[in-house]
This record gives structure tokens, C-alpha cells and sequence, in this order.
């Protein structure tokens, strides 16, 4: 008999060779049936795989991220046999699962695929789903793996297999059609129940733009009809929420071939979004007890070598300056320039925590076609700071990093939200980490025990820690759940002994401190691209570049529509007078598309009153109120950041 141990502790005994499925069954015939594949010792099999010995396993569904991206993958090999069924001598690179699908490379020929085509191998993808073909796993030796392909013609897989040995090859059959193939796989092509194929690319092959150009086809697939309908309605939303398209429409930001690609140029009203958000962070910080400081945006080579940055992240950075003999570099990170200020003077035990705080730009070189709007650039503003604290200090100041990303949640109604718990990988220590594996393992665990105490929801990834330590990815779901990475919370324990940092403890002696590098509004950049999709360029009062707008009804009610707008003005508020002559409609429905939370119509009985006919942006009329009782619930709204 072996023993299994499943997710809640429980352990059950089983003959062995039982299989994962035959398992599943056991614990429950309802579960057996949306079970996709499973997790054992950590990695993921077919449900048709058998148990030799003890193992801790977990089975994963469609709600699992792990059983999404099996579905996904199996989908790719069954749009493949659709493909191969109707272009005969097709050849296939590879066809991974992505963040929202699948897509397969392939080589066609002479063949065009046409939209057409896309809509003939859909429904022969839903025919061949019914058939209920299960998707068998085989394993190959090398030389027959290579027997297989040699007598297919087929170069992209004889390929694949150069750097594959014995031991390593596996093939996957469903239907007609056989890959080479890792796995793991879906039981049957039964479980796939509604397909879209979302679109048709070139695809240099191997991403070298010296080799063929490879047909791209991109599709996406569900378990229900329901959650395809569900996708599709979400993807037309996720156009009109796309902060490309709403960043010019509401004149936030722009670019300029001029000025360089991922270099963004913010426009009055994108600036008017990042004074109010460096208000938020510098009255919650300035609470917090942080100070704050300014570094400058270049530092010599020897600052980066120091800290181990250059060594690691010299393809991310700018090439160096040359000046009088010495190399500088524009800044790709902020924390050396902040160790050189806490190492500027003495530090007691008195003093710690010590924790500085910055809105410091950076420069990073992404590649040109990584760059994507406002979430990948070259140029970022980032809300960032430095903790300096003892080891005592660490949980409790961590945990106050956490609070402050759960305040920031609430104000801008962010719901959804993990933390992705970044580990590092024992085989890259001394090469992707700084190789101190007690230090690693002893931070990981600080960090784990405060996630855990503070009942913060969070997931471990091995292998993606930064450098010098074990970070916190923060990751965010819009209204529309559209998933987002806001920020890092990461913790160093290397830099403090690269710079040499130290503060004098309670017992007179020299203690190295540990550093929390945080930045919980992440980059200007980043979170304002995220607001601009998550309001759907509805920015809340507060937040709005423009807040009141004031329509005249016509020119003989100027003036008081200027008395109107110089109260508002004096009070704070941002405010314009539209005095352009047009009919007060058009005047409404401009101010409606550029999304102005409030629209006061002033006309005869307004004038006569001392008073405001009042719009809500989407809402329409709200009735009328005199301008003084106005100016105080909006001062109210703003400064409470409703």
C-alpha cells in the first residue's frame, strides 16, 4: 500500500499503481468529473499517470491557474489536429498556453490562413472535442522520437528534439494527431466545450528575425459556452477601458518619436493625476514616519558595481556616460543612491527603523517590443522608500508595508488582490542570487510568518526572489478583473553588507540592518495606466484632472457663470468655464466625453437664485443647490477622497 497525503493534511492508503483519476473517484465522483490534472511532489501529471509510492498530491480544476493553462495547452493540440485535418502537409513549431489562451506556430507552406479559415476550424475543433478522444501519454526514446519525425519531414520538431535525451522525451496522441510534447494534458478533448480562435500573426521562427516567418494562430477556449460569452463581453469592455486608447481621448499622456519610444510626455491633465497621488503617498508616509529625500538621476559606475545591480542588470540599463575619465550611468534603481544617505551619518539603535522616502525616476532599457503603453517604458516615477531596521523590527515593519497597500486598496476600490511570495532557486545561488543560502532561507521564513499572521492572501513561486533577496509581487484585478503586478515589496539582506551599513545596537556594537525596499503605488507610470482602465477614465472627484465644469446657457449669463467658477477656484477646486457659442446640449455632451465628474448649468433662474443647475458625469441631473452649500459637500468629497 502507499500513502496519500492531500492538501488539508488527510492522509489516504491506496494498491499501488492506482491512478491519479482512480483517486480523484474515490474522494469524490463530482470532483473526478472537473478534476483536469494534478499536482504530485510538486509537479503536475495526467490524471491517467499511476502511483508507485508515498506522494502529497493535489488535484486541479479549471479554477485552478495551473489546470486553466493544462486546458489551454490541450486546446492548442486539438485546433492542431483541426489544422492538420484541413491543411494536409501543415508543420508545427510549438503552441504554448498564454495569459488569456493559447496560439501554435506553424508553417503552412504556401498556404494563407484567411479569417475564413479561422471560422472552418472552429467548428471542426467543437466536432473533434465531441468525439471524447483521450489524450495518451508515451514515452519515446531518442532515437525513435527521431525515427518518427525524420519520416514526417518535419525540421522544427527534429529540432526540438537536438537538445533532448532519453528519458526526456514524451509524445501526446489524441484523435489523429501526435505531437512531441511535455504535457501534462486534459483527460479527453470532451471537456473543452467552447472555442474561439481570436486571431491569425506572423511569428518569426525561434523569435529570430533571420528565420522564417511562421503562421500564428491565437485562440482561447472554456468548459462552458457560458464563461466563453462571459470572455467575449469582457474582452469588447477591455477595448473601451484600454488606457492607450483613453489615455489620448482624455489627453493624459503622449509619446514622440522625437523624444524616444516608452518615454512618456504627461500632458497638464495626466500631471494634474500624479501631484494628487504624490499628495497620498507623502501624507500617508509623512504618518508613517518616513522622510523624505531627493537623489540625483545619474551616479558613477562604482555605485552599481557596488551594490551588484551592474552585474545583473547591465542589458536593463542605459549604456554608460563617459566624463573626465569616469562612467556614469542614468539610474535604473533608486537604493543605492538611499544607503549612501543613511550611511551619511552615525545611526544608533535609537534612530531605527529609519526610513526614507522618495518619488525618484528611473531609466530602464526595455527592449523595443516589449514596450507597451503605460505598463512597460523606459522612464518611470516611483513611489519609493527604504526601511533600515533591525531584525526585532522586521515582522512589525513589514506588516506596516502591508497595511499601507491595504489602505491604498479601500481608497481606490481595488476588491481583488494576492500576494505573490517570490522565492529564490537553490541551483541559481552565486549566479541569479547572492549565495547565501542560510540568509535566504531564514528571510523567506520572516516574510512567510508575516503574510500568515497578518492573514493576507498570498502564493509562493520558487526561482523569481530578486538578487538580494525575497520580494512580495503585488498583484491587483481591475473592475473588469483584468490582473495586474502594482508593486514590489522586497527584502534585502545583501545590499546592508555591500555598502557596509550598520547602526550602533542597545549592547554598544555595530549591527548590520535589514532593508525593506517597498513601493506600494508602484510607478506613476504603471498605476495610473491601471486607474485609467479600472475607472474606465471615470476617475473618482478627487482624482480628476478637470472636476467642475461650467456650461453658460448663453453669453448673457457669462459673468455669473465667472463668479460661479472664481468661487469654485478659490475654494481648490478645479474648474473651467465653457463659453464656447454652442447650444448648451453640445456643451454637456463634450464635458460628458471627457468624463468631468461634475457640470454646472447656469441660466436666468440659476442667476436670479444664487444657484447651480447640477449634473453627475453619467448620472444626469441631480436638482439645484445654492454655489456656497456646493463648494461644501464637493470640498468634503475631495478631501475625504470618496
Amino acid at each position: 500500500m502507499i500513502h496519500v497525503t492531500l492538501p488539508d493534511g488527510s492522509v489516504r492508503q491506496y494498491e499501488k499503481g492506482t491512478s491519479i483519476y482512480a483517486i480523484a473517484t474515490s474522494i469524490s465522483e463530482g470532483l473526478a468529473r472537473k478534476v483536469l490534472v494534478a499536482e504530485v511532489n510538486g509537479e503536475v501529471w495526467d490524471l491517467s499517470r499511476t502511483l508507485h509510492e508515498d506522494a502529497s498530491l493535489k488535484l486541479l480544476t479549471w479554477d485552478d491557474a495551473t489546470g486553466k493553462n493544462t486546458f489551454w495547452h490541450s486546446s492548442a493540440h486539438l485546433m492542431a489536429e483541426a489544422v492538420e485535418s484541413l491543411f494536409p502537409n501543415v508543420k508545427f513549431w510549438v503552441g504554448p498556453p498564454v495569459e488569456n489562451g493559447f496560439y501554435y506556430d506553424m508553417d503552412l507552406g504556401d498556404k494563407k490562413m484567411t479569417e475564413e479559415d479561422l471560422l472552418a476550424l472552429e467548428k471542426k475543433m467543437n466536432e473533434l472535442a465531441r468525439h471524447k478522444n483521450e489524450y495518451i501519454r508515451k514515452e519515446m526514446p531518442k532515437q525513435e522520437a527521431v525515427a518518427y519525425f525524420t519520416e514526417k519531414g518535419d525540421a522544427y520538431k527534429l529540432d526540438l528534439l537536438e537538445n533532448l535525451q532519453d528519458g526526456e522525451i514524451t509524445f501526446y496522441t489524441q484523435g489523429n494527431f501526435t505531437d512531441l510534447c511535455r504535457g501534462p494534458h486534459i483527460p479527453n478533448t470532451s471537456f473543452i466545450k467552447a472555442v474561439k480562435l481570436t486571431g491569425i500573426a506572423g511569428a518569426y521562427w525561434k523569435g529570430d528575425a533571420n528565420n522564417k516567418m511562421l503562421t500564428r494562430i491565437y485562440g482561447v477556449s472554456f468548459p462552458s459556452q457560458k464563461l466563453l460569452d462571459e470572455h467575449l463581453a469582457m474582452l469588447e469592455e477591455a477595448k473601451k477601458r484600454d488606457h492607450r486608447k483613453l489615455g489620448k481621448e482624455l489627453s493624459i499622456y503622449t509619446t514622440n518619436d522625437e523624444v524616444g519610444a516608452g518615454l512618456i510626455l504627461w500632458m497638464p491633465n495626466g500631471t494634474v493625476i500624479i501631484e494628487e497621488l504624490e499628495k497620498l503617498a507623502k501624507e500617508t508616509e509623512l504618518a508613517a514616519g518616513y522622510k523624505r529625500v531627493v537623489t540625483p538621476h545619474i551616479a558613477k559606475e562604482n555605485l552599481y558595481l557596488t551594490s551588484g545591480h551592474l552585474p545583473y542588470y547591465a542589458d536593463s540599463m542605459y549604456p554608460p556616460m563617459e566624463m573626465e575619465g569616469e562612467k556614469y550611468y542614468l539610474r535604473a534603481m533608486n537604493c543605492p543612491h538611499h544607503h549612501k544617505i543613511f550611511d551619511a551619518e552615525p545611526k544608533s539603535y535609537r534612530e531605527m527603523p529609519y526610513r526614507i522616502a522618495e518619488y525618484g525616476t528611473c531609466y530602464r532599457y526595455e527592449q523595443s517590443g516589449e514596450l507597451f503603453g503605460l505598463m512597460r517604458v523606459r522612464s518611470l516615477h516611483m513611489n519609493d522608500a527604504h526601511i533600515y531596521c533591525s531584525k526585532e523590527q522586521f515582522a512589525q515593519e513589514f506588516k506596516a508595508v502591508n497595511d499601507m497597500y491595504l489602505k491604498y486598496f479601500k481608497i481606490f476600490g481595488i476588491e481583488k488582490y494576492i500576494m505573490r511570495l517570490s522565492l529564490h532557486d537553490p541551483a541559481g545561488l552565486g549566479k541569479k542570487y547572492v549565495n547565501e543560502p542560510a540568509l535566504w532561507l531564514e528571510t523567506e521564513e520572516l516574510v512567510r510568518n508575516v503574510l500568515i499572521e497578518s492573514e493576507i492572501p498570498f502564493v509562493e513561486v520558487k526561482g523569481e526572489g530578486a538578487f538580494y533577496g525575497p520580494k512580495i509581487d503585488v498583484q491587483i484585478w481591475s473592475a473588469i478583473g483584468r490582473e495586474f503586478t502594482l508593486a514590489t515589496n522586497q527584502v534585502d539582506f545583501a545590499q546592508p553588507r555591500r555598502f557596509k551599513l550598520s547602526f550602533t545596537n542597545q549592547q554598544n556594537e555595530p549591527e548590520v540592518p535589514l532593508i525593506i525596499h517597498r513601493a506600494p503605488l508602484g510607478t506613476h507610470e504603471r498605476f495610473i495606466g491601471f486607474l485609467l482602465e479600472h475607472y474606465a477614465g471615470k476617475f473618482p472627484t478627487w482624482l480628476a484632472p478637470m472636476q467642475v465644469k461650467v456650461l453658460p446657457i448663453s453669453d448673457k449669463f457669462s459673468s455669473y457663470a465667472h463668479t460661479v467658477l472664481q468661487a469654485l477656484q478659490k475654494a481648490g477646486i478645479r474648474a473651467e468655464i465653457d463659453e464656447r457659442s454652442e447650444k448648451i446640449g453640445k456643451k454637456i455632451r463634450d464635458a460628458e466625453v471627457m468624463k468631468i465628474p461634475y457640470m454646472l448649468v447656469v441660466g436666468e433662474k440659476e442667476m436670479l437664485e444664487n444657484k447651480v443647475a447640477i449634473r453627475r458625469q453619467g448620472e444626469g441631473n441631480t436638482g439645484t443647490e445654492s454655489v456656497g452649500t456646493l463648494i461644501e459637500k464637493l470640498t468634503r468629497e475631495i478631501n475625504e477622497r470618496n
